[in-house]
C-alpha cells in the first residue's frame, strides 16, 4: 500500500500550532469565539461588487492589486514624513491573513529567529514555523502591555518581531511611550517590524492609537498590515494590504503572487467603494462595540476566579480563571455547556490560564454565554 507523507513542514505545523479547526456554533450555543463582525457588509459596499461584476470587471487584475485601489490606500497609509506613499508602495492580499504570510515568507527563513510577544494571534507563530524559523515567545507585563525589559533581551539577533495593534487577544492598546521604546531598543540593529493594525478603528474612550508607521525610529524598519475586514465588517471577501520598506514590499509581493496569483477583482471595487464610505457608518459600528465591551466589563467585575483586563481596543476580552484547569479543557467543557470560546493556550504559552472571548456578538449572546462561562469557571473553582 502506498503512503503518501505530507512535506515536513506540515508535520511541524501539525505538531506546534494550537490553531483549532473553526465550525459554527451547534443548535441551543452561542459563539463568543469568532473574530468576526456580526455586522452585515454596508449595503454601498455589495452594490459596487454587483455593478463592478455586470460591467464586466471579471478578469484577472494587476497581481499587486488594482492600480486605483492601491493609489487609495497609499493616500491613507499612515503620515511618514520624508516619504511619499505610492501606489507602487502597497500590495492588495487576501486579507490580511494572506499579508503576513507574504512577509513572513519573503523575509523569514530555515533558522532565523523572529521575537512574538504573546499572548498574541497564534497566525503569526504558525507561519514562522511555516517558513522554518524559530519562533522566541516573549511574555508580556501583567497588564498585557510589553515586558520592555524582556524584550530587550530577545530582540539582539532577531530577524524580525511581529504584534498586533490593538491586540489580538488581549484587546490591549499599545501606547506611543511602548513603540517608541521599542524604537530605542532597535537602534542600530537589522530586525524587521511587522505590525498588524486590523483592529485600528477599533478603540474605546481612555485610550489612543498610534501606527507603528508614526513613530520615527521605527518608520524604515515597519511592515505594516491592514485589512477592510473588521473595520467594514468585510471578512468574506478576503481584502487586506501591505507597506513598508520597498524592498520588503517588493519581495512580499513576489511571494504573494507566487501562490496567490490576483485578488478577485470585484472584492476590490467594493473595497474601493468602501473606502468613500462615510465615517458615521464605521463610527456606529464601532459604538455598538463600545456597548458591549460595557455589557461584558459589567457582567464579569467582581465574579469570584474570574480576572478580566478590561478591553483598550479590538472586540475581544482576555480572561483569565483561577481554576487548576488547562485551558483547551476548560474551552471543552464550555463548549458541552453551551458557550464556544477560544483556548488561552491558542496564543501562547502565557495564554494558559486564560480564555478568549469575543464580543463581536449580540447583546443575548453576550449575556447568555457570558452567565455560563461564570457559572461553570465557578463551579470548576470550587
Amino acid at each position: 500500500m502506498t503512503v503518501m507523507l505530507p512535506a515536513f513542514r506540515i508535520g511541524d505545523l501539525r505538531s506546534f500550532s494550537r490553531r483549532p479547526a473553526l465550525a459554527p456554533a451547534p443548535p441551543g450555543a452561542v459563539s463568543l469565539a469568532m473574530g468576526e463582525p456580526d455586522f452585515p457588509t454596508p449595503p454601498p459596499v455589495v452594490e459596487a461588487a454587483v455593478a463592478a461584476l455586470r460591467a464586466g470587471n471579471t478578469h484577472y487584475a494587476d497581481q499587486k492589486g488594482l492600480p486605483a485601489l492601491r493609489a487609495a490606500l497609499a493616500s491613507r497609509v499612515p503620515a511618514h514624513p520624508g516619504r511619499t506613499w505610492t501606489a507602487d508602495d502597497i500590495v492588495v492580499t487576501q486579507g490580511a491573513t494572506a499579508a503576513l504570510a507574504a512577509v513572513v515568507l519573503a523575509m523569514v527563513g530555515p533558522g532565523d529567529r523572529v521575537v512574538i510577544p504573546e499572548p498574541a494571534y497564534s497566525l503569526y507563530a504558525d507561519l514562522v514555523v511555516f517558513a522554518g524559523g524559530t519562533v522566541d515567545f516573549v511574555p508580556l507585563a501583567p497588564d498585557m502591555h510589553w515586558d520592555l525589559d524582556a524584550l530587550a533581551a530577545a530582540l539582539p539577533g532577531a530577524a524580525m518581531m511581529i504584534f498586533s495593534n490593538p491586540s489580538n487577544p488581549t484587546g490591549v492598546v499599545h501606547r506611543k511611550q511602548e513603540l517608541e521604546a521599542l524604537g530605542e531598543l532597535l537602534d542600530g540593529s537589522d530586525v524587521l517590524v511587522v505590525s498588524d493594525e486590523a483592529y485600528h478603528r477599533l478603540v474605546y474612550p481612555g485610550h489612543v492609537m498610534t501606527s507603528a508607521l508614526e513613530i520615527e525610529s521605527l518608520r524604515d524598519r515597519t511592515v505594516y498590515v491592514q485589512t477592510f475586514s473588521k473595520t467594514y465588517a468585510m471578512t468574506g471577501w478576503r481584502v487586506g494590504y501591505l507597506t513598508g520598506p520597498r524592498e520588503v514590499v517588493d519581495a512580499a509581493a513576489h511571494a504573494h503572487r507566487t501562490y496567490n496569483g490576483s485578488l478577485n477583482t470585484a472584492a476590490q471595487h467594493a473595497a474601493l467603494a468602501a473606502l468613500d464610505l462615510p465615517d458615521g457608518v464605521v463610527d456606529a459600528m464601532v459604538d455598538r462595540y463600545r456597548q458591549r465591551r460595557e455589557l461584558v466589563v459589567a457582567q464579569l467585575s467582581g465574579v469570584p476566579g474570574l480576572h478580566l483586563v478590561p478591553p483598550e481596543g479590538a472586540f475581544y476580552g482576555f480572561l483569565r480563571y483561577h481554576a487548576d484547569l488547562p485551558s483547551e479543557g476548560v474551552a471543552r467543557e464550555l463548549a458541552e455547556r453551551g458557550v464556544m470560546v477560544r483556548a488561552g493556550a491558542e496564543y501562547g504559552p502565557s495564554g494558559e490560564g486564560h480564555v478568549r472571548i469575543s464580543f463581536a456578538a449580540s447583546e443575548d449572546d453576550l449575556r447568555t454565554g457570558l452567565a455560563r462561562i461564570a457559572g461553570h469557571l465557578g463551579d470548576a473553582r470550587s
